[in-house]
């Protein structure tokens, strides 16, 4: 048995969709994971840190509970939310006490499925400083010779932080050609004057407010003939281990760590999925507590009263939640994203 249990997060895998046929893919939120894995093509993802890690964290925890489930009220107002770092840096930006920052960001092709709805760029406001404090603003730089746009705040300020929205100049007419958008980000030092130059603010970043339309469809799965083997050639004897005993059909735990499958260096948060199954036998008389339609009722009583040949109805999955996912994306945006459908609350027999 102990040589079962390296194999034990990886055998999960398939128990909720492998058993009913040996074809149907591992779970559903690892085979979307997956596909943005390190490894995977066009992967540039690399350690995600500094402000940027800390707001979507923040934004997360705001939305999601520690297990990745959405909170109640939540004020998204979307699915998926896109951090979108500079591509590129002007000059030297201090002069004195004002610090001066051209700043060019790469929007890119969204996904068809993908409808983007708004985009905020967040910025420092007050930052405090040894001397006094650092105040700053963004400026749109539209294109040919039209004036800069101050933006103005539109969110309220979190640790000195805080957001304008963009949306309204995304044209090219407003400075915003082929997918890119130009800032300029611009601080002044308020108190003393310091000797020597305070360091560099962190740089303004987009928030990419998008829905995905898909609602939890996900990408066929890439599985070799062998690794699927080998997990169905395994499984029977997981089953056994995990106490193959009939019970009445009901929901049971399901825990998968992200760092068993070694994947915590990527997707930041929840630490750990439990999606759950629903295992047993349905009972002869089905509850009202199972939901279970009238053509289930019906074959319980051919089965037990006509023919036995005719099998129980079967213990499903009845009813689902979304779960929240953190994470750093092929081109090293961090992700925030809702997958639909992906944790089970309660079973029935069908």
């Amino acid at each position: 048995m102990a040589l079962l249990r390296p194999f034990t997060a990886l055998l999960l895998l398939t128990v909720l969709l492998s058993w009913a046929a040996s074809q149907t893919p591992p779970l559903p939120l690892l085979q979307a994971l997956r596909a943005q894995a390190p490894g995977s093509r066009g992967w540039r993802g690399g350690a995600a840190s500094g402000q940027p890690l800390r707001y979507m964290l923040e934004l997360y925890r705001r939305a999601a509970d520690h297990e990745g489930r959405p909170r109640r009220g939540r004020s998204l107002s979307t699915n998926t939310v896109r951090l979108v770092q500079a591509a590129s840096h002007g000059g030297q930006p201090w002069a004195g006490r004002w610090y001066v920052q051209p700043l060019t960001y790469h929007l890119g092709a969204q996904p068809e499925a993908e409808h983007l709805l708004r985009v905020t760029v967040a910025y420092p406001q007050s930052l405090p400083l040894p001397r006094g404090r650092l105040l700053c603003a963004v400026e749109l730089l539209p294109a040919a010779e039209a004036p800069a746009v101050l933006l103005s705040p539109t969110a309220p300020s979190r640790h000195g932080w805080t957001e304008a929205d963009v949306t309204p100049y995304l044209s090219p007419a407003n400075g915003s050609s082929g997918g890119t958008l130009t800032l300029r980000h611009i601080c002044v030092r308020s108190g003393r004057a310091a000797t020597a130059a305070p360091p560099s603010p962190a740089a303004p970043f987009l928030l990419l407010f998008l829905n995905d339309t898909r609602s939890g469809t996900l990408p066929e799965p890439r599985r070799s003939r062998r690794e699927a083997g080998t997990l169905l050639h395994d499984l029977p004897g997981y089953l056994r281990d995990a106490g193959g005993d009939k019970s009445d059909c009901s929901l049971r735990s399901f825990p998968v760590s992200f760092a068993q499958l070694g994947w915590d260096h990527w997707i930041i948060a929840p630490h750990r999925y439990n999606p759950r199954y629903c295992k047993g036998a349905c009972p002869r008389l089905l509850r009202d507590g199972y939901h279970a339609p009238n053509h289930a009722v019906v074959q319980n009583l051919v089965h037990q009263l006509v023919d036995a040949n005719v099998p129980r109805p079967s213990c499903v999955p009845y009813r689902y939640s979304p779960i929240s996912v953190l994470m750093i994306q092929h081109d090293g945006s961090i992700l925030y994203k809702e997958y639909e459908n992906m944790i089970a609350e309660s079973c029935t027999c069908r």
